[in-house]
């Protein structure tokens, strides 16, 4: 049984970062090996053998909920090697366990947020003057959220001079990897999803509903030698192809 933290730069960071090549060597979480049956012949027929791992880490080792992400990769395997005699080749076979991290004591704390998005209010602009005058407004329930609950909200176009092209939400992974020499951050799409096509009805409460995808995301984790955080973008896109992104960044715990 293994489990163990893969680390990977990306290809932006590689040449600036290899002075602390060093950590990005996976990290070992746990590693035990049992012998399940002497040496010896096996009777014909179905023969089943029993076996327990107690998942217990050695020092001050955390084991991590699994994660599959970019450049971080949390993960845990079972492997069964059979050794046969000389003629006969070896069997091997791997299969991954899933390890959910201990549910956190208490509720989180909810944390509403409302929004409002204007010309005024977006930053990154090149020509503020020639973007079309619109008025969006909407919340979120809570960006502290249960992992295995949706995250909600809902959003209204108030007004707005361009015609309304579509409406997503995307859900974003942004890992962190590195030590005290520099950190190398990257966000990536996880997920994206429509809640809205064509030019929506103005003053019209729209669902903000996701799920959140297992095994793409964990509760929001910090360590020394990486981190793995996630946001969500509200993208709208007008016909005139302006594309209007507002950020939030989430906290996921599992309760």
């Amino acid at each position: 049984m293994e489990g163990s933290v893969n680390l990977q730069l990306s290809a932006k960071s590689v040449g600036v970062f290899e002075a602390f090549c060093n950590s990005v060597k996976p990290i070992q979480l746990i590693n035990s090996t049992v012998e399940m049956v002497k040496p010896g012949k096996l009777p014909s027929g179905k023969t089943e053998i029993p076996f327990e791992f107690p998942l217990q880490v050695k020092g001050n080792k955390v084991l991590y909920e699994t994660y599959h992400g970019v450049f971080v990769n949390i993960q845990y395997t079972l492997r069964c090697d059979m050794r046969r005699s000389l003629l006969a080749k070896d069997l091997t076979k791997t299969c991954e366990f899933i390890v959910h991290s201990p549910p956190q004591k208490g509720k989180p704390t909810p944390s509403p947020v409302d929004f409002t998005i204007t010309p005024e209010t977006l930053q990154n602009v090149k020509e503020r003057a020639l973007l079309p005058k619109f008025l969006i407004r909407g919340h979120l329930n809570s960006t502290n959220c249960i992992i295995t609950q949706p995250l909600t909200g809902e959003l209204v176009v108030v007004n707005s001079d361009a015609a309304v092209k579509s409406i997503e939400l995307q859900l974003v992974r942004v890992e962190t990897c590195g030590c005290a020499e520099g950190y190398a951050r990257d966000a990536t799409e996880i997920q994206n999803i429509q809640i809205a096509d064509g030019d929506v009805c103005r003053n019209l409460p729209i669902p903000i509903y996701m799920v959140f995808p297992r095994l793409f995301t964990c509760p929001t984790l910090e360590t020394t030698n990486f981190k793995v955080e996630f946001e969500v973008n509200v993208v709208v896109l007008l016909h005139d192809d302006h594309l209007i992104t507002e950020n939030f960044p989430l906290k996921l715990c599992r309760l």
